[in-house]
């Protein structure tokens, strides 16, 4: 006997896209269940570590096979938004640079981007992420600065390698210390890119003591913020950036 009530329950629940694996729009069903996936986390208010529903469950909810789901969290955690692990289920992934950082990198390379738009960018966040952090800094962040210039000073007569590295935790411990998260993920994106450029800077810099003067602009701005003086470290921020910016272009970057 026909079940009108059942018929249009399963009509009604049965999945509204139905593409076998090797169909044309394979690619664009990749992309769609990303964003399922993705819409899903935000519904069910999943938090980094939590775990998503099983390949199976969750390609049976959104109506794909399960290649096409595993497909989909793998494009999720080439963007890092989901973590994939031989025997265990997907997770929430932590926020992170890394993605963004290859992507300015890819940028960069293929000419979309110059080395001075980056810095160009780069220096308006930075000022007012040195603004923020002379008013909101902790004492353990202020003295983690110092700490860093210190090294700095102590490598300048050898280990160059470590200098670009202090280097590189000294605008990121800034970025920390403004409070904003999101800062902090922007200035650890250039990370790629600043260990790309950095050596034709120190060389272009030439004498020991052009570079020994680079590292006590770094002190200055550590000092300031240590002192919450604002205006100070925007400052100094600025005619560390305008330095790094003449310095490159002496070097031909551009």
């Amino acid at each position: 006997m026909f079940n009108k009530k059942a018929y249009w329950y399963h009509q009604m629940t049965k999945p509204i896209i139905q593409v076998a694996d090797d169909a044309p729009g394979r690619g664009g069903l990749v992309e769609r269940t990303m964003t399922d996936i993705r819409r899903l986390i935000g519904e069910r208010q999943l938090m980094p570590g939590d775990s998503l529903p099983a390949e199976n469950a969750l390609a049976a909810e959104l109506g794909v096979s399960r290649t096409i789901a595993r497909e989909a969290l793998r494009g999720l955690a080439a963007l890092q938004i989901v973590e994939v692990g031989n025997g265990r289920r997907a997770r929430v992934a932590s926020s992170n640079a890394d993605a963004l950082s290859l992507i300015l990198d890819h940028t960069v390379h293929t000419r979309q981007l110059s080395i001075q738009q980056v810095l160009d960018v780069r220096r308006t966040l930075e000022t007012r992420t040195v603004n923020l952090a002379a008013l909101r800094r902790s004492d353990a962040e202020a003295a983690e600065l110092q700490r860093i210039v210190a090294a700095m000073q102590v490598a300048l007569d050898g280990n160059h390698e470590e200098i670009m590295e202090l280097d590189i935790r000294f605008h990121e411990v800034i970025a920390r210390a403004s409070g904003n998260a999101l800062y902090s993920i922007l200035i650890e994106s250039f990370r790629v890119i600043t260990r790309q450029t950095w050596h034709i800077g120190w060389r272009a810099r030439g004498s020991y003591h052009n570079r020994r003067d680079n590292i006590h602009l770094h002190d200055r701005i550590a000092r300031a913020i240590a002192a919450h003086d604002a205006d100070a470290a925007e400052a100094a921020m600025s005619e560390h950036f305008d330095g790094a910016v003449a310095t490159l272009l002496r070097a031909g970057i551009n």
